[in-house]
């Protein structure tokens, strides 16, 4: 029989097109699949990933609400361009705890993955306000409310308690000083810095939207982008040969 006659096979007989279909998608999930079940972690641990401070994740979830992410994506692939004007490529480990995470499918404005540290939180707090005051040609709409929304906090700590039956780290700890954690953080010079230091390290502590009188929802919002890309040192994982 010959090639062409085995072939005609499936072409002539639509249920056994569909087994055969089947039967090879079959063994390409198992083949995927199979290894996860004896494999103990499939991400790599990197050292320096914690979890968010409850103030950084009250940003990541304003981040979320107001759809930050159709417009940036927070992952840097491996190739020479992209790694040139956004940093180093992102790692898995980075979007361990993110659920979900924010790779994005578009960028309408640039990757945010290594935004963190790169603008002062003036800078921040007038491209919140207005966007064209920094960057003329953003198409970025204004969030200028955001610096007059008190941070809702009510809700935090059980964040947090969901996030850890997840899988995420949170400690008993961590989940009883979330409320305290969030003004600390937010509060230039607080005596409690030292704490929340012990439980978040490199957590930065200050008032990002220059009120100290009110912890906002710009505060959390600056708090979580100027983390991104802030806990790895990519210089241990630089590997010129993977840029391509």
């Amino acid at each position: 029989m010959s090639l062409w006659q085995k072939h005609a096979i499936f072409e002539k007989n639509s249920i056994i097109l569909v087994i055969g279909i089947l039967v090879v998608i079959a063994i390409g999930g198992l083949v995927e699949i199979v290894p996860l079940f004896y494999l103990k972690n499939t991400i790599e641990k990197v050292e320096g990933v914690r979890p968010y401070t409850p103030l950084e994740l009250a940003g990541r979830n304003i981040y979320v609400r107001e759809g930050c992410y159709l417009c940036h994506s927070q992952m840097i692939r491996p190739l020479r361009d992209e790694v040139e004007r956004y940093g180093h490529y992102s790692l898995a480990a980075e979007s361990m705890y993110d659920k979900p995470f924010q790779w994005g499918s578009k960028r309408t404005g640039p990757d945010l993955a290594r935004v963190g540290g790169k603008y002062s939180d003036d800078w921040h707090r007038d491209h919140l306000r207005n966007p064209r005051s920094v960057v003329p040609g953003s198409v970025m709409p204004e969030y200028s409310w955001l610096a007059q929304n008190e941070l809702d906090t009510k809700n935090i700590a059980q964040d947090l308690k969901v996030l850890a039956l997840e899988g995420v780290p949170y400690t008993p700890d961590m989940i009883a000083n979330a409320a305290a954690d969030v003004a600390t953080q937010a509060t230039a010079d607080s005596p409690e810095a030292v704490d929340l230091a012990k439980r978040y390290p490199k957590a930065q502590a200050r008032d990002f939207d220059g009120n100290p009188a009110r912890v906002t929802e710009a505060d959390a919002l600056i708090a979580y982008l100027q983390m991104l890309g802030t806990q790895v040192d990519f210089k241990l994982y630089d590997d010129k040969a993977n840029i391509r």
